[in-house]
Order: C-alpha cells, then sequence, then structure tokens
C-alpha cells in the first residue's frame, strides 16, 4: 500500500512570492521566461527557448513556415502547461515580425487561441516591440544613450537612447532569416540591402561617439564568439563591451568566413551558424552609420521589458545595483539596519570619493553579510563567486569584479588568491587597492559589532597621522586580539599606524 501520509511541508515565505511569465513568440524562435517577484531587477528561474524559424521563406511565399507552424503549436502546448503549473499569473503571449506580417498570422494566432483559450495572445506592433527592448535595456542600464539595434529573425529595431530616455524609433526589415531571404542568401548582396535601409534613418548618426546596445540572440552569439576568442575572463555575455574596432573586426571576420571557416571558430553556436554573417553584415553598417565608440551587448530587451510594466509602482526608478544589493541583505544580513551604518564607518577612508565609487561602496555594504549563511572555511570563495556570477543585470562587469573581490577580502580572502584570479584581470591596481581597503574595513566593522548596528555605533574611525579606532565605554566593545589585528592590517593597508582610544558614549 502506498503511504498516504500528508506532508507537512515547512513555512516557506518564498512560496507567497508572485511569479509572471512570458512567450516571446519571435520569427527565428520561441521563447518562455519565468519571472519571479515584481522587484527592480527581473529574477527569471525558467528560460526555456526552442529555434523553430517561423519567418524562414516569408519574403518570397508571405506566409509563415508550414513545418515551423505545427511545431510551434506543440512547443506552446507545453510552454502553457509550465507556467499553469509554475502558478504564473499575469502570463501573456507576444507575437513580433513574422507573425504580424504573414498573410496566415492571424489565423495562426486563432489556432493557438483555441487551444490555449485563457492566455491573451497579443501580436506586438514593431514601434511597441522597440519600446519593450528599449524598457528591457534600461532596466539594467537606466543611463544608456546612445544607439540600441534590436535584430530578430523578421526585424531590426532601432531605438534612440539619450540619458535613460527613449527616443525616436525605427523598423525595418532587416532580421536575420529575412535579410538572408531578400538577399537570396548571399551576404555581399546583403550589404547593399542594409546600407540603402540604415541611410533612410538618418538620426543614427546621432549615436557619433556613443554607445551601440546590442539586443537579440543573433548578436549575443557574436558576442560569445568574441568571448571565447579573447579568453575573457567572465563567460557573460550581458554588458560585454568592446571597442569599436574590435567589433568592426569581429563582424568583419564573419561576414566574409565561409560556413566551413565559421564551424571551426571558437564559441560558435551551432543552432546561430546560418545567422551569423547577416548580424554581422548588419552589425557592420550600423557601426559605420552610428559612428558609435563602443558596443554593449545586452541580455535584456522585450521579455524584461515587458516585466518592467509589470514591477512594484516606483520600483522602476531605484537603482538597479542598489537594489539588488538590498535584495541580498534582505534575504541574508543578520541586522538589516548594518549596511547603511557600515556606509557611514567606512566614509572616513575614502575622502576623495566621486559618486560612481560611493555607489560601489554602498552595495558592498549592503551585500557585506552575504556569506553568514555558508560554511567558515569558504566564506570568501562563496561570496566572491555568488557575486561574480549573480544573474541579477545591475551589474556591468567592473562592479562584478570589483563587488565580488571586495566582499572575498572582506571574508579575509588574500588579494592574490587564485580563485579571484578573474577579477584582477579586470581591474585596475588602483580598484584592485580600493577593493582592498574597503575589504578590510569591513571585516573589521564585522568583528567589533558582531553584524549588528547596535555594536557598531559604540565605535568609529579617524584618520589623520594616524588611523584611529573610537571605542565607546560601555557599549560592548573592546580591543581584542581579532580587533587589534584586523585594525593594524587595515591601517597598512592604507599606509598609516594604528591607534586605539576610549570614548564616553
Amino acid at each position: 500500500m502506498p503511504d498516504t501520509t500528508p506532508i507537512h511541508w515547512p513555512d516557506r515565505t518564498l512560496a507567497a512570492i508572485p511569479r509572471s511569465a512570458v512567450i516571446d513568440l519571435g520569427s527565428n524562435s520561441v521563447r518562455l521566461v519565468v519571472f519571479e517577484g515584481t522587484g527592480r531587477n527581473p529574477i527569471p528561474i525558467f528560460n526555456e527557448k526552442a529555434v523553430l524559424r517561423l519567418g524562414r521563406g516569408m519574403q518570397t511565399t508571405g506566409l509563415l513556415n508550414a513545418d515551423a507552424v505545427q511545431q510551434a503549436l506543440t512547443v506552446m502546448n507545453r510552454y502553457a502547461a509550465i507556467a499553469v503549473a509554475m502558478h504564473a499569473s499575469p502570463f501573456e503571449v507576444l507575437a513580433t515580425a513574422a507573425v504580424r506580417e504573414a498573410a496566415n498570422g492571424a489565423g495562426f494566432v486563432e489556432a493557438l487561441r483555441q487551444r490555449m483559450p485563457d492566455v491573451p495572445i497579443r501580436i506586438v506592433p514593431g514601434e511597441e516591440e522597440a519600446d519593450l527592448a528599449a524598457s528591457g535595456v534600461l532596466c539594467g542600464i537606466p543611463s544608456a544613450d546612445g544607439i540600441l539595434a534590436d535584430i530578430g529573425g523578421g526585424s531590426l529595431e532601432v531605438v534612440r537612447l539619450q540619458n535613460g530616455q527613449r527616443g525616436r524609433v525605427q523598423t525595418m526589415k532587416l532580421g536575420v532569416l529575412r535579410l538572408a531571404d531578400r538577399a537570396a542568401q548571399d551576404p555581399t548582396r546583403a550589404r547593399g540591402i542594409v546600407e540603402e535601409e540604415l541611410a533612410r534613418v538618418p538620426w543614427l548618426t546621432e549615436g557619433n561617439g556613443r554607445d551601440l546596445y546590442l539586443v537579440g540572440g543573433a548578436w549575443r552569439a557574436l558576442a560569445r564568439m568574441h568571448i571565447a576568442q579573447t579568453d575573457y575572463p567572465l563567460n557573460m555575455v550581458h554588458h560585454y563591451t568592446i571597442s569599436r574596432e574590435e567589433a568592426r573586426d569581429l563582424a568583419g571576420v564573419i561576414a566574409g568566413a565561409s560556413r566551413k571557416a565559421l564551424e571551426k571558430m571558437p564559441g560558435v553556436p551551432r543552432r546561430r551558424i546560418d545567422d551569423l554573417p547577416y548580424a554581422a553584415v548588419v552589425l557592420r553598417r550600423l557601426l559605420r552609420q552610428t559612428g558609435a565608440k563602443r558596443v554593449v551587448f545586452s541580455a535584456n530587451g522585450l521579455r524584461e521589458g515587458w516585466y518592467m510594466q509589470r514591477v512594484h509602482r516606483g520600483a522602476g526608478v531605484q537603482d538597479p545595483l542598489i537594489a539588488a544589493g538590498q535584495n541580498y541583505a534582505l534575504r541574508f544580513s543578520r541586522d538589516i539596519e548594518l549596511p547603511p551604518a557600515l556606509l557611514t564607518w567606512t566614509d572616513t577612508l575614502f575622502p576623495y570619493e566621486a559618486g560612481e565609487a560611493r555607489r560601489l561602496r554602498e552595495a558592498a555594504c549592503w551585500m557585506s553579510d552575504i556569506g553568514s549563511h555558508d560554511h567558515p572555511e569558504y566564506r570568501a570563495e562563496q561570496a566572491f563567486l555568488r557575486i561574480l556570477r549573480q544573474p541579477g543585470i545591475g551589474l556591468d562587469h567592473y562592479a562584478r569584479a570589483f563587488l565580488a573581490f571586495t566582499l572575498a577580502v572582506r571574508y579575509e580572502a588574500e588579494p592574490e588568491a587564485v580563485f579571484m584570479t578573474p577579477a584582477r584581470r579586470l581591474l585596475s591596481p588602483e580598484a584592485i587597492q580600493r577593493a582592498t581597503v574597503l575589504g578590510v574595513a569591513l571585516r573589521l566593522a564585522y568583528t567589533l559589532s558582531a553584524g549588528t548596528a547596535a555594536l557598531l555605533r559604540g565605535t568609529a574611525l579617524t584618520m589623520g597621522q594616524h588611523l584611529t579606532l573610537l571605542l565607546a565605554e560601555g557599549t560592548g566593545v573592546f580591543a581584542g586580539e581579532a580587533v587589534t589585528r584586523r585594525l593594524d592590517r587595515l591601517a597598512a593597508t592604507v599606509g598609516l599606524e594604528a591607534t586605539t582610544k576610549l570614548a564616553h558614549p
């Protein structure tokens, strides 16, 4: 007989966290993403993609690819079942270029609605698709300034971003599948098509000297190839940034390579190999038309833009980096009042701090108790890896490296530790010194305070001819061996001698 004893699950606050889901029904691929929470940073807890190529051949036939339509019906059934099983609400399907332009697009959507009667299915106009892509990029890069280019299978959307605001928009039939069809599968012929279309968008020149933000699977494939070829220390596309010259060289090599040559290149995703020459042609022409100084790859796009429309009111204006730090504090910190106190406590060590540097220090303070639940022998490495590789969108690669290095030192890792090599490769000597000072200071603060704001308030640092630790009598803090040792290390790190003074509370 089977055991039918009821299972008594422990209370789980996380079980009450809402989930939402979106299916991005594109010309090249179909993807389901399930997000958890409604906070400032999207947290994808499920992500599955099927490359179906609905838009293949549409330039000639005007119809969705018949084989892909049948596969899509099966895949969409699965995705709907997953979203329902994961209790995702809201749950919506967004159909883009191929479906909105195909003569049988409306019929395909009707067939989907019959199979998924309770799921909203929306055919997204080109300008709204660009809006959603812009919102997704701005979700992770709030101050983005330049040109956004979102490439799919059927269309290319370009958007002017200016100081975190969306400006003009243009949709063109330059998606990788559409462009290949228009050029009769000839990348050389595709160049002229792209040049002609981009020339009709005169405001692209406003990207001169600014950044070009790339969104879409074909762009991400190019980024992965460049990461593999250059032995870059962080295998992460989001926020991966390369110079104009590097992007131009990469695009030139790929656009001119044969299929056999592409197959031999490191980092080539097999399912994208037919798309790569056309993505490269568009990138090279965009660089020429915009005059962009850098290329920034974004893993965010339409799906994250959809999510951002549903966050808590006011969350959208939060700094994503600080919001990520606060989320970590809520999960791991033993005293949620301590991080703001740590920011004030460490002020004296950074008297000439600029805005971005202070922002990183504040984030480090919020994240500084991230190892509280880990085994003490492995806290440094666990904290380092958790920050360096976290999926959060509010960190560029420099911020990841700086914060990971800082928190490893906070947990007593030596700056020369082997596991910290990726961060050292991404940081300048000045940044490493700054992260070391902050990490050592945080370690001293936690030794004094036992991770509580109440005890930290009985202490202060001053810096002049000496680095002086002030201790208030009767507050539970004193200069024991561990405190003295860590104060001496902090003083040596800033090039001073240490002293301790008692003060009246």
